[in-house]
């Protein structure tokens, strides 16, 4: 049940008097089933008698004073205690009368009860009619596609608003242009459904869906992958197993708008002109920065001596776990690096006074403040159910009443203050888990995350801006390092790279081990070797899968799933060499198409039109010299961990920003 309201009224006309309606109370729900959603509505209680049914006069909307039973006193007071709606508000008085109690009243109430009582699945709505504000309690009207019409069913609580909401996450409404108090249900055709039953949820517009509830859609919905989702997108007809590309791209630019990935003009027509990457070179990964390596490196005062080449020794090994708690604070951006250790100390001073400013504005809201408040309420609610579920076999968070669990909830409704306008999205306890239990101290750990949530705020703003840009970038990559394996998925209906969505919005969260995605965060935050290194490491994976998924003809089902079941079975020191390997390829590449040497943030100096890629775009393009990446990736260290001037000028010099 996502909507249930009480005091919601059909005003059926077999009073005894003219001048009267009879008001059956009922109680209105919408149901989600497995394959649909309904909306059921019956009347309050199976045992009521006909002298509970209230009498109103037909003008009613006009005068004297509503009057509640205990009852819908105690619900309105605890469930819904800022229902009223200006309709409402607008009604200042309205009387009741009971209608007298009969001996046949038990027989006329069964009757009654199954004349009324209706049940509809959304897919059947064709429109709902509403009155106009001011002209009493509110009421709507439902229309279905045989042009039955419902009888109207009255909110003598106010409250349609919130209905009218509910609905609309599972079906788009457009106000009529005949009538302003009609809304039509959008016909959506048939195609535009396809990328919502991926996720198992067919009465769900995946933009309604991922704003509600992103974590939900895609931690969860992809393990429930069925095959009857190949027939979703392929058409019954044997002749046609593959929708035309063109229809692809429609239907994944009317769920997420502007999101335009190349798609090939003919199923069976390949690009010639090829960009030869070369061989992939071999990687190697070093021990993790230890705590002495750390110490050398920073002066009497506590500055960093050489920034670059301790980003160097974190990307190419990683942190030991005891240095990660100071490190973290330097590669977040909480400290700069290049302060004093007092400097920090006075740092940290004026955060924690802030952060407890912000803390006391949410902790001194009033029960009755936060009625008034439904942001607020429903920020507190989406916090309190992921905290609940973030971790838990973690120690740091498993068990009843942990500390941890109590830390990550007053942080995240801390961040709501720091940021009301994004406020709370599912997934977000995801970042902010490994931070706290790195950081082990809540003002720090708020502040790191403050400055995490700032490169990853796009992913989660309404408009999914930042997962946009990602999926377009990484295709772009993808057709570069193997534009086989993109025209394979293409034929497959997958050249969306929609199963990599999971991966982007929480930066593969979901994918490693806890202390693998420790490893993985700290390499990425380093910015090394060049920008979006974590599209690299996309790229690594699916490469690692390529074979696998030729080699058995997977098709849209299969793939979907094989990528799925692939958490927590991946090597992360395997991946980051792989996708290191594949950056140094497009980095020695002298004819690197425009668009990838944008999307890492290099600059070449040859020209190579942008069609090799699958764009049509072109451009004046810059190579990159492969003794930039030499000197970023393989930094001479010495075996007392020291490096004469000559190297360390070298290197400084070779890193200047692009």
């Amino acid at each position: 049940v996502v909507y249930e309201q009480e005091g919601v009224f059909i005003h059926s006309s077999c009073g005894k008097n003219d001048d009267q309606d009879n008001l059956i109370a009922g109680i209105l729900r919408v149901i989600e089933k497995e394959n649909e959603v309904v909306v059921d509505w019956r009347p309050l209680d199976e045992t009521l008698d006909t002298s509970n049914i209230l009498c109103a006069g037909k003008d009613s909307s006009s005068v004297v004073e509503w009057t509640q039973t205990p009852k819908e006193k105690c619900s309105r007071g605890t469930d819904r205690p800022s229902s009223y709606e200006a309709e409402w508000d607008m009604v200042t008085t309205v009387s009741f009368k009971k209608k007298p109690h009969s001996n046949g009243d038990a027989t006329t109430h069964a009757n009654r009860e199954s004349k009324w009582s209706f049940l509809f699945s959304l897919t059947d709505l064709k429109s709902i009619k509403q009155n106009k504000e001011g002209m009493g309690w509110s009421y709507l009207v439902f229309c279905l596609k045989d042009d039955v019409k419902l009888p109207a069913l009255h909110f003598h609580h106010g409250d349609s608003k919130s209905l009218i909401k509910c609905l609309e996450k599972h079906v788009a409404l457009n106000e009529s242009p005949h009538d302003e108090r009609v809304l039509l249900v959008k016909t959506q055709k048939s195609l535009s459904q396809s990328f919502e039953n991926l996720f198992d949820e067919p009465s769900y517009g995946l933009l309604q869906k991922w704003k509600k509830d992103p974590y939900v859609v895609t931690m969860g919905k992809f393990s429930r992958v069925t095959n009857y989702i190949v027939g979703t997108l392929r058409s019954s007809d044997q002749s046609n197993q593959r929708r035309p590309p063109s229809e692809m791209a429609d239907f994944f630019n009317d769920t997420i708008p502007g999101l335009k990935i190349n798609q090939q003009e003919e199923p069976g027509f390949e690009v010639i002109t090829r960009i030869d990457l070369g061989k992939q070179p071999e990687v190697s990964r070093r021990e993790p920065v230890s705590a002495e390596e750390w110490a050398k490196n920073m002066d009497s005062e506590g500055r960093i001596l050489d920034v670059d080449y301790i980003k160097r020794l974190i990307f190419k090994g990683g942190l030991c776990h005891t240095l990660r708690k100071e490190a973290w604070k330097f590669l977040l951006g909480y400290f700069p690096w290049k302060s004093t250790k007092e400097e920090r100390a006075n740092l940290q001073k004026r955060k924690t006074d802030e952060y407890f400013r912000m803390k006391l504005q949410w902790k001194s809201v009033s029960e009755e403040q936060e009625k008034r408040n439904s942001r607020l309420r429903d920020y507190r609610s989406l916090i309190e159910k992921d905290v609940n579920r973030t971790d838990r076999t973690n120690k740091f968070y498993e068990g009843e009443d942990n500390p941890g669990l109590i830390l990550l909830h007053d942080i995240l409704m801390t961040y709501c203050m720091y940021d009301f306008d994004l406020g709370y999205v599912q997934g977000m306890s995801d970042l902010l888990s490994p931070v706290l239990y790195v950081m082990e101290n809540e003002v720090d750990a708020f502040w790191c995350f403050v400055s995490y949530m700032d490169q990853m705020h796009q992913n989660f703003e309404e408009q999914m801006q930042g997962m946009k840009t990602q999926l377009i970038q990484l295709s772009h990559l993808l057709r570069l390092l193997d534009s086989g394996f993109c025209s394979y998925l293409e034929s497959q209906d997958s050249g969306y790279l929609y199963f990599c969505f999971r991966w982007l919005l929480i930066r593969f969260k979901r994918e490693f081990s806890f202390q693998d995605i420790l490893r993985l965060w700290e390499v990425m935050w380093t910015e090394l070797p060049c920008q979006n290194f974590h599209l690299l490491l996309c790229c690594a994976i699916l490469e690692s899968e390529k074979q696998q998924i030729m080699d058995k003809h997977y098709g849209f089902n299969e793939i979907l799933k094989h990528i799925n079941e692939l958490s927590m079975k991946i090597d992360v020191e395997y991946i980051l060499c792989k996708a290191e390997a594949i950056s140094m390829q497009m980095m020695n590449c002298k004819e690197l198409p425009q668009t990838v040497s944008e999307i890492l943030g290099i600059e070449n100096s040859s020209v190579t039109p942008d069609s090799d890629t699958g764009e049509d775009e072109s451009g004046a393009e810059l190579s990159c010299p492969a003794s930039l990446y030499q000197s970023i990736s393989t930094p001479v260290i010495a075996a007392n961990g020291t490096r004469d001037g000559a190297q360390q000028a070298a290197e400084t010099q070779s890193l200047t920003p692009a």
